[in-house]
């Protein structure tokens, strides 16, 4: 049996993992009919291959093939073809993911017990407090709870509406086809005797049921249990900006571009649906950026409402909501609005309330005194903060075309 595991660049921790019993050739790359999925821009469509070239009660002797564009390196070594030692180290490309090799004796029942019946025969010795699976069973080390066929490992984070979980799903590669790391997003009891946090729970779990882009967190499954309402999705491994900015500071104005533009590739296709989708709260803390490729993944769809022709609920955070929003009616462009006071968070360190001033009849953010944001990017900013939404770029396209001038 052959155990690969994503490892997290800096500090080896796993991310994901993949088991495999009888296969004698995996193969890795980007696309999506490889047995080991990665969507990594460094990681080729079919980039590398593991042949069994021997099998024994041990697991045999396997090598790897090379076939990605980018290079695979085996322990920091640049190889195409060579045999693969037991727990050895595969990065593809440099800075690409990297997977750690392992050859394992187990079956398929001491990897994937039955959640109701914990494993017991073997001690997990010789684990570093930072690990999350025993090295040698390939088990969780420690389990909250159980939800169903969920083991919860980690609180993530915890708010008003509910609790976030780092969960294990032993079966999820087997039976419904997803990693088997994941998040399990419990809504909080109080939040489920208030019908407008379950109409937001639900609906996003149902808008992300409904979308596949890349820049959105999949889904996977939601249920209730103990009267409780979950949702299983996507682990991304990063940070979100606001976290980001607050612990590192500003960032150059290269990079808070680039990634607003890959914001708004995520919005334009939120856009483009029928009825087209308005993400409702597009801000620093809900753009996560992606530890090993740099991108851009847009969080939190409990808001996303489509178009109305009645004022709603008013949804959004202050600083980054537009005017039409604040009332209740929000339209596509309120989506492009919350772009600019974004820049100016990513480009001063400082909330966009600092910047927000009255101007003639209206109010305005005035950035004009800031070093990092050059003449032509508050071009966009203003045209972007627009109080009348006919006034502002009118799709994402648009806002992208003008963002992609500003880069130097």
């Amino acid at each position: 049996m052959v155990t690969l595991t994503l490892l997290e660049p800096q500090q080896k921790t796993p991310l994901d993992q993949w088991h495999f019993d009888d296969e004698s050739i995996i193969r890795i790359g980007r696309s999506a009919d490889n047995d080991v999925v990665l969507t990594d821009s460094l990681v080729s469509r079919y980039h590398l291959e593991l042949r069994q070239v021997n099998s024994d009660k041990n697991g045999g002797s396997w090598q790897v093939i090379s076939q990605g564009t980018n290079g695979t390196f085996l322990n920091g070594v640049l190889v195409t073809q060579i045999l693969l030692p037991d727990n050895s180290e595969l990065q593809l490309a440099q800075k690409g993911p990297i997977l750690r090799f392992e050859i394992n004796k187990q079956t398929t029942s001491q990897i994937f017990p039955s959640p109701a019946l914990p494993y017991t025969s073997c001690t997990h010795e010789g684990n570093s407090p930072n690990n999350l699976f025993c090295i040698h069973c390939g088990q969780p080390l420690s389990i909250i709870q159980t939800i169903r066929q969920y083991q919860v490992l980690r609180i993530l984070g915890q708010g008003g509406m509910g609790t976030t979980y780092l969960a294990w799903d032993g079966l999820g590669r087997i039976a419904a086809g997803h990693p088997q790391l994941l998040v399990l997003k419990q809504m909080n009891a109080d939040m489920a005797k208030i019908a407008k946090a379950q109409e937001l729970f639900e609906r996003e779990a149902n808008t992300l049921k409904s979308l596949s882009h890349t820049g959105i967190p999949k889904y996977y499954d939601s249920f209730v249990e103990n009267g409780k309402k979950y949702l299983a999705m996507e682990l991304i491994h990063g940070q979100d900006l606001e976290k980001l900015v607050y612990s590192k500071g500003p960032v150059v104005p290269n990079q808070a571009i680039s990634w607003m533009i890959q914001t708004c590739d995520i919005l334009e296709y939120l856009h483009s649906q029928h009825p087209p989708l308005i993400h409702r709260d597009i801000k620093p803390a809900n753009l996560m950026v992606q530890n090993y490729n740099d991108r851009i993944v847009v969080l939190d769809f409990g808001a996303v409402k489509e178009i109305a022709t009645t004022p709603g609920t008013r949804i959004g955070a202050e600083g980054y909501c537009a005017p039409e929003q604040e009332r209740g009616q929000p339209v596509t462009q309120s989506d492009l609005y919350a772009i600019g006071p974004t820049l100016i968070f990513l480009l001063t360190g400082e909330s966009p309330f600092k910047f927000y001033r009255q101007r003639g009849r209206s109010f305005r953010f005035e950035v004009a005194n800031v070093p990092t944001i050059t003449p032509q990017l508050r071009q966009v900013i203003d045209r972007a903060t627009e109080p009348l939404p006919w006034d502002r770029y009118q799709t994402a396209k648009d806002l992208v075309a003008a963002l992609a001038v500003c880069k130097v």
